[in-house]
């Protein structure tokens, strides 16, 4: 693999804390004018800049990229964001709770994300990509960083060890309790074994970031094909990513819930749904196995065990593909997940209450808590060419916006 550092742009001396916000995708509107209330450096006001335009602007309008650009551009100007007088990469560590997880920020190169060197997992939808593609190229910057994964063992561990807390450029506990930290990696003799050590590397896995990686990719095809001198060497041929070892994440589960029951009543689909799996009610609001979903009607949660999947492929055999092969397609009609506006998906991170309380509150009918997939069978799925479904995985904790931002 091919990996590089890069002379980029970080949060001027203590003002991380302000300038770090969550991606782009994990909020809806709402969510990100309250992330930025209050905090005026937000880099949120960046990524998702229509939460200061009027109510009903349509956040796909040129006028949202040019905001971003002039919201970005003063970040620039006031120093808040300043520019690293050297080439560097960077450790990133995260840790909620009990959990951590240390990361290898640099740039990672197009080519190999082009041949699949870079794996993905995930197909991408076509406004999404074009909203973060015509945002890459409005600033001529990378925003918030690919989420990528190495196999353990693969020489990324120890570089990832190597760091001390006290030598930390950056260190702060966000709103959500998560605590961020980085390091700076700036000896020219380090980076280069560090390259060395990625050129035995021979492949990465994206978890978390399809849609920027491909805009960053299309970006980069686009900004070549306009360069009459275009060498390959050119900054927008290379991408943010961070890229962690497979065995410090943690995926949790990206649950469902369903508006309606088809047109039948609790009693009907219950009956129906004995005939695809076994039904039990339980005290459980999450399975604590593969092959099984809790469910919650009508006040009470069930749990749905599936049989017969000796013989599966590695993406029919997951469970979210279990639950929507044999209940919301054929019981629900939910055809497409991807496009049904009467299927909605609630990551892990909130909880069975969160299930619960859309119930309860009568916008959906019913509630499915999943066991999360592994990165194993992420892994898998991408070694063999396929996609997985949409909303398998929901990585937390989440990569920040604004630590780290990567210009061409």
């Amino acid at each position: 693999m091919k990996i590089r550092a890069f002379k980029g742009l970080v949060p001027a001396s203590g003002k991380a804390a302000d300038i770090a916000s969550l991606p782009y995708d994990v909020v809806d509107f709402k969510q990100a004018q309250a992330e930025a209330a209050g905090r005026p450096l937000s880099f949120m006001r960046v990524v998702r800049s229509e939460i200061e335009l009027p109510a009903g602007t349509d956040p796909y309008s040129g006028e949202v990229y040019e905001h971003a650009k002039q919201n970005f551009e003063r970040l620039v100007a006031e120093g808040n964001l300043v520019r690293e007088p050297s080439e560097c990469m960077y450790l990133y560590r995260q840790q909620m709770g009990a959990h951590s997880q240390t990361g290898l920020v640099a740039t990672f190169s197009v080519s190999d994300y082009d041949s699949d060197t870079i794996k993905k997992h995930e197909k991408t939808r076509k406004d999404k990509e074009d909203d973060r593609y015509r945002l890459t190229k409005t600033l001529r910057a990378n925003t918030g960083p690919v989420f990528l994964a190495a196999r353990d063992g693969s020489g990324l561990d120890k570089i990832v060890e190597d760091k001390s807390d006290a030598d930390a450029i950056a260190d702060f506990t966000a709103p959500d309790g998560i605590r961020h930290t980085v390091w700076r990696i700036s000896d020219p003799e380090k980076l280069g074994r560090i390259v060395e050590i990625f050129k035995s590397i021979p492949c990465a896995y994206v978890a978390d970031g399809h849609h920027r990686s491909a805009s960053n990719a299309r970006c980069c095809r686009d900004l070549a094909a306009e360069n009459p001198s275009h060498t390959g060497g050119e900054d927008y041929n290379w991408f943010l990513s961070v890229i962690f070892p497979a065995g410090q994440l943690r995926i949790l589960p990206y649950n469902r819930v369903v508006k309606d029951l088809a047109g039948m009543s609790a009693e009907d689909f219950l009956g129906k749904l004995s005939g695809v799996c076994k039904v039990a009610k339980t005290s459980k609001k999450s399975p604590d196995s593969p092959k099984n979903v809790c469910m919650y009607l009508g006040g009470d949660w069930y749990e749905l065990s599936f049989g017969g999947v000796d013989g599966l492929g590695p993406v029919d055999s997951l469970d979210v593909s279990l639950l929507q092969d044999r209940v919301l397609a054929p019981l629900l009609k939910i055809g497409d997940p991807r496009t049904d506006k009467r299927v909605g998906f609630i990551g892990g991170i909130k909880g069975s209450q969160e299930l619960e309380r859309l119930v309860d509150s009568g916008e959906f009918k019913v509630a499915f808590s999943m066991y999360p997939t592994t990165v194993g069978q992420l892994m898998a799925i991408a070694d063999a060419g396929q996609i997985m479904p949409p909303k398998s995985t929901w990585f937390e904790p989440k990569l920040r916006s604004g630590l780290f931002v990567h210009t061409f």
